[in-house]
């Protein structure tokens, strides 16, 4: 072809500026090229496949639908070919040249302006295929379209302002890319790296990927096959082969969804182990996001809220269209439909299993509950579902067993109106804690609140059945529920011996009260109505935040045997030097036992002061 064949054509806005945009903002990593190319060429093949089935005047009308990527390590070339619908002369000066069109700088401007909004922009212009000159510096097209009457096209370019096309001899249907990689990008050149790249982004294409003679994408695409067709050895390599897991997953899920609104497929996993803390480390990946079977999100952490993070697989939808806005994608109206759909339908996986494979939802629940019960404050509209899905241990089933509020409330006594909590640091904490002991005395049931995340999230929810949640080591406990028994102590000493308590202690607690609650203990420390959580105040402090001490009310057992004697005692004589002593002893033990002792030494000190005057 002589140089007069061959016609230039200007772009028609700044085309250095695009491309800037392109390398520089558009795209975070340049292997994303290939990507783009082979979206590219599955677009054109999935056209052509579909024209095949009309029109017997096709050219190559029986050639085989596939691409073809060719290297060259030691030239540092590289080559994409498909056998698509290729392209007219119209579709290189429209459909490639789509950047070039009116709006552009328009276009440019807002992306810097309005950055929130660049996804919806961006789908505006084709600009996909653009990604190559982050590798190069020239690109040729090589191509004929389906059209018997075609030519072939010749179309070079190296992105600063203008392209060239020229007739050329081609013989067959399709579009050849070829370039040389620039120093920087070498690597692309390598068979290993380009095999690595196409079995990241695009191992479910829906055509054949020779490498040379050898076809890399070799995983077909499960979730597009009807759940009952696909085998449960298949299901787990896949979930292992997207994971890069060793174990077979916990669970899995298989969606088909056709909607006004929406529509996607899925196959959604939850495996059979958490790797690490989920609640100190949530650098893990989570859902892959297809458009027609090529990734466009390989950590779609979007597509649902961070309290179900811990589901793995793959969404495909053919609502988002294959250009470049999926880098952006999350700031979409379709993804925020996809996002609640796939959150009812994960919950009500959940619910399902909970309720008919009990075993297998409860080790999930210990894999996963951290995360999963943070939702608790975060997903109010989903409330009501996640309260029925967590679970707890309790004071009157056995250690390490785990029951739900419903489970809780089928138990209550007949005339219980309240779920009771309490929160420790360990079941074992929990048990000796004295606010518990009214409540094994009388058999009545109590929530243990053991986790950190617990003890934020449950004293959240003011009531489950319209039962009120209360906590039992509050001041405004009713304990009414239990076998009455007639207290037979003296009233006006008892009051005698609580005044002295306060006057004692009026610096360090909001109040003293004689104690319902207490069967075994001398005394305790409540929270006052109103007032935060003991366990939580302590977290928050631990967190770094800046907690003023809240002063708690003091409950005394005036039927103990070490009160009984103080009453004793404070009769004979009421300014024996003793009694203080004993009383900041007894609040001291009371804080010990909540593990906020304030000085060790001086409560050592103390005890053996009182030891040595017992013992005189």
């Amino acid at each position: 072809m002589t140089e007069e064949n061959i016609k230039t054509y200007e772009y028609k806005a700044e085309m250095k500026q695009l491309l800037h945009l392109i390398v520089h903002s558009l795209y975070t990593h340049p292997e994303v090229f290939l990507r783009e190319l082979i979206s590219n060429s599955s677009d054109a093949l999935n056209k052509v496949r579909y024209q095949q089935l009309t029109d017997d005047t096709l050219l190559d009308k029986d050639k085989e639908l596939d691409i073809k990527i060719t290297l060259d390590e030691k030239a540092k070339t590289f080559s994409i070919e498909d056998s698509g619908i290729g392209m007219s002369l119209d579709d290189l000066t429209e459909a490639i040249g789509t950047v070039a069109r009116s709006g552009t700088l328009e276009f440019l401007q807002k992306i810097k302006e309005e950055n929130k909004n660049s996804g919806d922009l961006i789908g505006q212009f084709g600009v996909g295929f653009y990604s190559v000159f982050m590798v190069t510096d020239e690109v040729t097209i090589e191509t004929r379209h389906a059209n018997k009457d075609s030519k072939g096209l010749r179309w070079v370019s190296s992105g600063e302002g203008n392209y060239t096309i020229e007739e050329i001899d081609k013989k067959t249907r399709g579009t050849k890319i070829t370039f040389t990689l620039k120093e920087n990008a070498v690597e692309f050149a390598e068979k290993f790296r380009v095999q690595e790249i196409i079995k990241k982004y695009s191992s479910f294409a829906d055509f054949p990927i020779l490498l040379g003679e050898e076809k890399v994408n070799t995983v077909e695409a499960l979730w597009r096959k009807r759940e009952k067709d696909v085998k449960d050895e298949e299901r787990n390599e896949f979930y292992k082969f997207i994971t890069k897991d060793f174990e077979d997953p916990m669970a899995h899920l298989h969606l088909s969804l056709e909607g006004t609104d929406v529509s996607f497929k899925a196959l959604l996993f939850i495996p059979s182990k958490a790797p690490y803390d989920l609640m100190q480390n949530r650098l893990h990946k989570t859902v892959q996001l297809y458009s027609n079977k090529i990734m466009i999100m390989e950590d779609c952490k979007e597509l649902l809220p961070e309290y179900l993070q811990f589901v793995r697989g793959v969404v495909d939808t053919s609502d988002i269209p294959l250009n470049v806005s999926r880098e952006t994608v999350q700031a979409s109206a379709v993804m925020a439909k996809m996002k609640d759909v796939l959150v009812k339908k994960v919950l009500q996986w959940l619910k399902e299993m909970s309720e008919q494979e009990t075993d297998k939802y409860i080790t999930f629940y210990k894999q996963f509950g951290p995360m999963f019960k943070t939702g608790l404050n975060s997903d109010f509209m989903n409330r009501d579902k996640l309260t029925e899905l967590i679970r707890f241990e309790t004071s009157t089933q056995e250690a390490g067993k785990l029951f739900s509020f419903k489970d809780y409330v089928s138990r209550m006594k007949e005339n219980q109106k309240d779920i009771y909590y309490l929160s420790g640091d360990s079941r074992e904490f929990a048990e000796r804690n004295p606010n518990l002991e009214y409540f094994k005395k009388n058999d009545i049931e109590v929530i243990f609140l053991l986790e950190a995340v617990e003890i934020f999230v449950v004293p959240t929810i003011p009531a489950y059945d319209e039962k009120p949640l209360k906590a039992i080591d509050k001041g405004d406990i009713d304990l009414d529920i239990g076998n009455k028994e007639d207290k037979k102590e003296d009233d006006n000493l008892s009051k005698s011996l609580i005044d002295l308590f306060k006057t004692t202690l009026k610096e360090k607690v909001e109040d003293v009260k004689i104690s319902k609650r207490l069967v075994d203990s001398a005394v305790t420390l409540v929270v006052k109505d109103g007032g935060m959580d003991h366990q939580m105040e302590k977290m928050m402090k631990m967190m770094g935040q800046n907690i003023p001490e809240a002063k708690r009310i003091l409950e005394v057992n005036v039927d103990h045997p070490v009160v009984k004697n103080l009453s004793r005692r404070y009769l004979a004589n009421a300014t024996d030097g003793l009694l203080e002593k004993c009383i900041v002893q007894l609040y001291e033990s009371a804080r010990l036992i909540d593990g906020d002792l304030p000085s060790r030494i001086d409560y050592v000190k103390r005890m053996i002061d009182i030891m040595e005057e017992a013992t005189k």
